[in-house]
C-alpha cells in the first residue's frame, strides 16, 4: 500500500531507494556498507527493495587512470563498462554477511519506452523481488547516447518506482532536506513537507550539475520526486547517511505527499455500449 506520510516507510511493502555518484564512489565508497545495511535490515522485516545506484562511470575513473570524469561518450561508455562490475561487486560483497544476493539490471530510456521491453523488465524485476534478490538498477552507460540518456538516475527511479508499482521512493542526496534556496543562502530555509500538487514556483533548487563526478542536483529530485508523487508515489529527498533512519519512517528529510488517484471503475458493458 502506498506510503501516504514518511511514517509509513517503516512498513512499506516495496521500496525504491536511489543513491549518487557523489554519494558512493571515490574516497565516498565507505558509505556503500552503511547504506547496504539500511537496505537490509528493511530486507529483513519483509519489505521488498530496489537500488537504483548512480557510480557506474565515477568508479571507473580510477582504473582508467583519468584525473576527472571524461567528457566524450566513447571514454564514458569505457569507464562505465569498467566501473559497473567493481560497483556491483562492492555492492554483492557488502550484502554478503546478510545473504542477500545482488541482481543487476541495466535500463535504457527505449526499455522503459517501448512496451514489450518495459513490461519484460517489469517481469523480470518482480520475478527478482519475488526470490529475495535485491535488484540493482543503473542506466546502461555503456549503449545509452548523449541523445536517448535519462539525464540523471533521479528521473530514473521514479520511473522505476512507477514501473514495479512502489509503495514508495527514498532519493538519497548530500544534505538532510531540500530547502528554499540553496542551503548555502543564509536565508535557506529547510521544507519538511511539500503537499500534493503544490506551486513550487517561488522555491530556488539550485543548478542541475553539483559536482564533477555526478550529473544530478536538487532541482533534478525536486522534478523526479514530483512525477513519482503525481503518480501516486511517496517521496522522501534526505542524506545518503541518513537512510537506515530514513527507512525506519524517522521525522527527517523533505516529504512529497503523493496525489490520491481515484480507482479506474470498469463500465458495464450495457452502459458503454452506444444506440443505433
Amino acid at each position: 500500500m502506498t506510503a501516504r506520510t514518511r511514517a509509513e516507510l517503516a512498513t512499506a511493502s516495496r521500496i525504491v531507494v536511489k543513491v549518487g555518484s557523489s554519494s558512493i564512489s571515490g574516497e565516498a565508497s565507505w558509505r556503500i556498507p552503511m547504506i547496504v545495511q539500511a537496505l537490509a535490515s528493511a530486507h529483513r522485516r519483509g519489505a521488498e527493495i530496489i537500488l537504483v545506484s548512480s557510480g557506474a562511470i565515477a568508479t571507473g575513473i580510477p582504473y582508467l587512470a583519468l584525473d576527472s570524469r571524461p567528457t566524450d561518450l566513447a571514454t564514458q561508455q569505457a569507464a562505465a563498462a569498467v566501473g559497473q562490475n567493481v560497483l556491483v561487486f562492492r555492492y554483492q560483497e557488502a550484502l554478503r554477511p546478510f545473504g542477500i544476493v545482488a541482481g543487476q539490471v541495466l535500463l535504457t530510456t527505449g526499455d522503459l519506452e517501448n512496451a514489450t521491453s518495459r513490461s519484460n523488465a517489469r517481469r523480470a524485476m518482480d520475478r527478482l523481488l519475488s526470490l529475495r534478490i535485491l535488484p540493482i538498477v543503473n542506466e546502461n552507460d555503456t549503449v545509452a547516447t548523449q541523445e536517448i540518456r535519462f539525464g540523471d538516475n533521479d528521473r530514473l527511479a521514479a520511473l522505476v518506482a512507477q514501473l514495479v508499482h512502489a509503495d514508495a521512493l527514498v532519493l538519497l542526496s548530500d544534505v538532510e532536506s531540500l530547502y528554499t534556496r540553496p542551503p548555502t543562502d543564509p536565508r535557506a530555509v529547510a521544507i519538511a513537507e511539500i503537499p500534493a500538487d503544490s506551486d513550487l514556483s517561488g522555491l530556488e533548487f539550485g543548478a542541475s550539475v553539483v559536482n564533477s563526478v555526478g550529473t544530478g542536483g536538487a532541482a533534478t529530485k525536486v522534478s523526479a520526486a514530483r512525477m513519482a508523487a503525481a503518480s501516486g508515489i511517496g517521496v522522501l529527498v534526505t542524506s545518503a547517511d541518513l537512510v537506515g533512519k530514513a527507512l525506519e519512517g524517522a521525522a527527517i528529510g523533505t516529504w512529497f505527499e503523493p496525489t490520491v488517484l481515484q480507482p479506474v471503475q470498469d463500465i458495464p458493458a450495457h452502459e458503454s455500449a452506444v444506440s443505433a
